[in-house]
């Protein structure tokens, strides 16, 4: 006899959970309310480089894009906070605690997904099911709230009570008609400014609202370009991400520790040495980061990266390895290397700026070159 709408949600809840997931909620796959939000930050341009969003902007109208016929979507949360994070010295960089694991959490979700998504078809073998990990056009946040996950804290992110927003969200939507969470409908960010406050780039054009254009963590992971220089202090000591508006937030303060072991730091990742990066070959660089999430940067914006924050710290000991970047085949690496040797200005920084100047043959590194001599 099929399973009542309760008992396969109340399962599919308690399987969940045994999976390590430790938020569970389910809504209807209803048109989101949120959708004309998302046209307004397009047209302002907030999106900045990430086209994905303006070449699917039609597909978050309705989770029908993702799957045919869904009726339900069960929201997921994974918490992914594990230890302190330790304050960088000199030559080292700040990596955002998501990405400190030995994995990619995609791949780490998905295979959760897919057992949950085995479980459902066994109860309802004709069910169509699919899961996603921030990748689909789902305004996930906003069905996060639907489900009763959380609400929407000032820095845009979904915050919940136990977890502050120290987790990943993902969706299993289906055709099958669950039993449905009350919405989370109450706000608990008061009047807290702390996570606008501390911006170091002020990113937060109004409470609720990011222009991702001026926030670290676009620049550092989805921006290709040069770094503006105007933001390029703010960076500080981020070469991959920011938590700077999560380290703040009241709620953040009171989370549990992930019981999830791969997400765990490697030794090399809370802080990374910047210096050494510049030495590995593309296939060194491939092998050690191509299964974490800092494979999205890829080796020539890691290395965009660390420079502006080897020249953020002014650390004189880079001066060697940013010679080195400064000929590397990346005119993107080589401007980067060149604004940071301007900004140690050491005898050795300043030697390897005049070796390089007559035979650079990029204009914008020739910019940044002589920029950087001129600023000693």
């Amino acid at each position: 006899m099929p399973a009542s709408a309760a008992e396969l949600t109340n399962s599919l809840k308690k399987v969940a959970a045994e999976l390590g997931f430790e938020l569970c909620g389910v809504c209807p796959a209803v048109a989101p309310a949120g959708f004309n939000n998302l046209e307004r930050w397009l047209d302002a341009g907030y999106a900045g480089e990430m086209s994905y969003f303006q070449d699917r902007q039609p597909a978050y109208r309705h989770p029908e894009s993702i799957l045919d016929g869904v009726r339900s979507i069960v929201m997921l949360g994974l918490n992914y906070r594990s230890v302190v994070q330790r304050p960088p010295a000199g030559g080292q960089g700040l990596v955002s605690k998501y990405a400190w694991g030995e994995s990619d959490y995609h791949d780490l979700i998905h295979e959760k997904l897919s057992q949950l998504k085995r479980y459902l078809l066994q109860h309802a073998p004709q069910a169509r099911v699919r899961g996603v990990v921030d990748t689909a056009p789902l305004l996930e946040r906003e069905f996060a709230q639907l489900a009763g996950l959380g609400w929407q804290g000032k820095n845009t992110l979904l915050l919940n009570k136990q977890l502050g927003s120290w987790f990943f969200l993902a969706a299993l939507l289906t055709d099958q008609l669950l039993s449905f969470d009350a919405p989370h409908t109450a706000d608990h960010c008061g009047t807290c400014r702390a996570c606008l406050d501390a911006c170091p780039t002020d990113a937060f054009v109004q409470p609720n609202l990011l222009d991702a254009t001026r926030c670290i963590s676009y620049l550092t992971i989805e921006s290709r370009g040069p770094i503006p220089h105007d933001l390029r202090r703010g960076m500080g000591d981020w070469v991959f991400g920011c938590d700077v508006c999560q380290d703040v937030c009241p709620w953040n303060h009171r989370a549990p520790e992930t019981r999830q072991q791969t997400l765990h730091p490697q030794t090399e990742s809370n802080p990374i040495d910047l210096c050494e990066l510049f030495y590995l070959s593309e296939s060194e660089f491939r092998a050690r980061f191509r299964r974490t999430p800092l494979w999205r940067s890829k080796r020539r914006g890691i290395l965009r990266n660390a420079a502006i924050v080897l020249g953020n710290q002014r650390f004189e000991p880079a001066a060697e390895p940013l010679s080195a970047g400064l000929d590397d085949e990346e005119s993107l690496v080589r401007g980067a290397c060149a604004w940071a040797l301007g900004q140690i200005g050491s005898p050795t920084a300043l030697i390897a700026l005049q070796r390089r100047q007559p035979i650079e043959v990029d204009q914008q590194v020739q910019l940044e070159i002589m920029q950087a001599l001129d600023s000693r």
